[in-house]
C-alpha cells in the first residue's frame, strides 16, 4: 500500500512514518521542509504548503497514494482542500481529531454552559454545539485560533461520498519529542526533591485521555491499513484513564520520588478551567473493530519520555494548576498536608 502523509515530520508524524514502513508500506510525507525528521531510508519527500496542495497534484499523482493521511487538518477549509485535491486521486482519507469535539470538552472550559457530562466518552456522545472554542483568544482573522475547529473538519470528511473518511480522536499525547512537554513540570518538582506535590482537590480527580506516542501512532497506523475503519470515527485512548493524582503519582514512581501529593481545598489554587468535568475517552470501538491494541509495555513507555523530559529540559515550564515553590510551601503549610484540618493527602 502507498501512504502519504500531510504534514509528517513532528512528534507523531515520525513514528507513524516508522510504524507504516516497518509494515511493509510505501510511504510519502508532504511538508513545509522546514522540520529536519529523521524519516526511514526511502521514505518520499513533497515539499509544499499545506494551504495550497493543488500546486503539488502532479507530484501526487506520481506517487499514487491509496490512502491520505492528514495530521494537520485543523479547519474546514484544510478538509475541503483535502478533498478537493485527492478524491481523485486516493482511494480513502485518514484524518487526525481530537478529543476536544465533545460536548464535555466545551463544559471543561467554560465555553459551553450547561450540567456534568458523563463519561467516559464514546464516539457517539454529544459534540460541542457552539463552534471556534479558542476564537475569544485570537488576535484576528489570520490567528490560528480564529477558525481552528475539528467538528467541521470531521463533518468535510465524513460527508464526502467520493473520499471514503476515517476519522480518529487522539488524546493528550506525551512521549520523546512532545511539543507540549505535559510532564516536564511535575518532573522538575520532582528532580528538585519536592517534599509534596499540591493538586487542587477537584484537579486531583480529574479524568482525561492519555496516550504514548507510538501507541498513537500505531492505532492511527492500524486505521490506514484497514479498510473495515472507512467511515468510521474512533477514540485513542489508554484503556484505562488515571486521575490527575493517579497520574502523577506514577510519574512520581517512575522517577524514584517519595514525596506526598497533597489536595488542597477547591478554590485555594486558580484554575482558568471546570476541573469538575472529565474529559476521558472510551477507546473499546477501535480495539474491538480494529483490534488495537497498544505496543508499549506502560512502564517502559513513561520511562521513555522521563528520559527525553531530562535530556531536552524545556526554558519555561507550565503546569496546570502548579504553584511557584513559595506559594506552594506557604499553601503546604496552611493545609498541613495530612496533618492539617483542610489539608489531604492522596494515594
Amino acid at each position: 500500500m502507498r501512504v502519504l502523509l500531510i504534514g509528517g515530520t513532528n512528534f507523531i508524524g515520525p513514528a507513524l512514518t516508522r510504524r507504516l514502513v516497518g509494515m511493509g508500506h510505501e510511504v510519502a510525507v508532504f511538508h513545509r521542509g522546514r522540520t529536519r525528521a529523521e524519516l526511514p531510508v526511502g521514505v518520499g519527500r513533497i515539499l509544499g504548503d499545506r494551504r495550497d496542495l493543488g500546486s503539488r497534484v502532479d507530484e501526487f499523482r506520481r506517487f499514487a497514494p491509496d490512502v491520505v493521511v492528514d495530521m494537520i487538518a485543523f479547519t474546514e477549509g484544510d478538509a475541503l482542500g483535502l478533498v478537493e485535491t485527492f478524491r481523485a486521486l486516493a482511494r480513502r482519507a485518514v484524518v487526525v481529531s481530537s478529543g476536544d469535539v465533545y460536548r464535555a470538552y466545551g463544559r471543561f472550559i467554560g465555553f459551553e454552559d450547561g450540567p456534568i457530562e458523563p463519561t467516559p466518552l464514546t464516539e457517539d456522545s454529544p459534540s460541542r454545539e457552539v463552534l471556534f472554542p479558542f476564537r475569544p483568544r485570537a488576535e484576528g482573522p489570520d490567528d490560528f485560533f480564529f477558525s481552528y475547529d475539528k467538528i467541521p473538519v470531521e463533518r468535510v470528511i465524513l460527508g464526502e461520498p467520493d473520499l471514503p473518511g476515517t476519522v480518529l480522536r487522539l488524546p493528550m499525547v506525551h512521549g520523546p519529542g512532545d511539543p507540549y512537554r505535559r510532564l516536564s513540570a511535575y518532573i522538575r518538582r520532582m528532580d528538585d526533591g519536592r517534599p509534596a506535590i499540591v493538586l487542587d482537590e477537584a484537579m486531583a480527580g480529574w479524568k482525561c485521555p492519555r496516550g504514548y506516542v507510538e501507541d498513537v501512532a500505531a492505532a492511527i497506523a492500524t486505521a490506514v491499513v484497514d479498510d473495515r475503519a472507512e467511515r468510521r470515527v474512533y477514540n485513542v485512548a489508554e484503556r484505562d484513564s488515571l486521575t490527575e493524582a493517579g497520574w502523577v503519582r506514577r510519574i512520581g514512581e517512575a522517577v524514584g520520588w517519595r514525596g506526598r501529593i497533597v489536595a488542597a481545598p477547591v478554590g485555594r489554587i486558580p484554575l482558568p478551567y471546570h476541573m469538575n468535568q472529565d474529559v476521558d475517552m472510551d477507546s473499546g470501538r477501535i480495539r474491538r473493530e480494529l483490534d488495537y491494541a497498544e505496543t508499549t509495555p506502560p512502564d517502559e513507555a513513561l520511562a521513555m519520555t522521563i528520559a527525553w523530559e531530562r535530556a531536552n529540559p524545556p526554558t519555561t515550564l507550565h503546569g496546570l494548576g502548579l504553584l511557584d515553590y513559595e506559594a506552594e510551601d506557604e499553601l503546604l503549610g496552611e493545609i498541613g498536608g495530612d496533618r492539617g484540618p483542610v489539608g489531604r493527602q492522596l494515594l
